[in-house]
């Protein structure tokens, strides 16, 4: 069984930039019913038994979809901070060496985001290589599929941002900017900043050290659905 994750933040504690009124619906609506819905989908399968991360590596249709969802939105509530922090450490520098500074990874990001077509996802990821990379995905796709390690995501699904910013999607990724949890993205970079978890091989085993990383990453604390 799939568990839904307890929100790193109070209901309020992001705002203004993101609503309690987004957080409800985001949250306690969208969220919960992938949850929901994929615990319909694998109940008496082999899925039930797999971490989230094997199960997005091993299915495909309507369980890949929910499932996908149940993780890009765990990762994206992750990447959020109520207070505004930096980056730092190794992270800050492998920014620096791949993107040149911090600032134009930020005029990249928006961009990114700013030109994804309909709904989708704007990743900061690592390369099976080790290069940084940001990486948009459309509607439920993650770069687990591609074996790629997440960093942070921004949600930009219009249910993430229309209330609070309406079609304003620029603005909302500007102010996503200064919410950025760099804790939690350093956390992700330094725990799969090796040859062992880069993703080189299918994700298909719970036993996979690869899936249990980016699972204990995101599945801290979580709440029964």
């Amino acid at each position: 069984m799939i568990e839904l994750q307890k929100l790193p933040f109070a209901d309020k504690a992001l705002e203004p930039f993101i609503s309690e009124e987004t957080i409800k619906y985001h949250y306690y609506k969208h969220h919960n019913a992938y949850v929901n819905k994929l615990n319909d989908l694998i109940e008496d399968t082999k899925y039930n038994e797999m971490s989230l991360s094997s199960i997005i590596r091993d299915s495909e249709g309507a369980m890949f979809n929910n499932a996908a969802q149940v993780f890009n939105h765990t990762f994206y509530w992750n990447s959020l901070s109520p207070e505004k922090l930096s980056p730092s450490g190794n992270l800050l520098k492998k920014i620096n060496n791949d993107f040149g500074s911090l600032e134009a990874l930020k005029e990249e990001f928006i961009k990114t985001g700013s030109t994804l077509f309909g709904s989708g996802w704007v990743w900061l990821v690592r390369e099976p290589k080790g290069q940084l990379k940001l990486k948009q995905t459309e509607n439920a796709h993650t770069p687990l599929s591609s074996y790629l390690v997440p960093i942070f995501v921004c949600d930009v699904w219009e249910h993430a941002y229309y209330i609070d910013f309406r079609n304003l999607r620029p603005k909302y990724l500007e102010e996503f900017w200064d919410h950025i949890n760099w804790d939690f993205a350093e956390e992700a970079f330094n725990k799969t900043n090796n040859h062992t978890f880069i993703g080189t091989e299918p994700c298909n085993d719970i036993h996979d050290p690869f899936c249990q990383v980016l699972d204990e990453i995101q599945d801290k604390d979580r709440v029964t659905s």
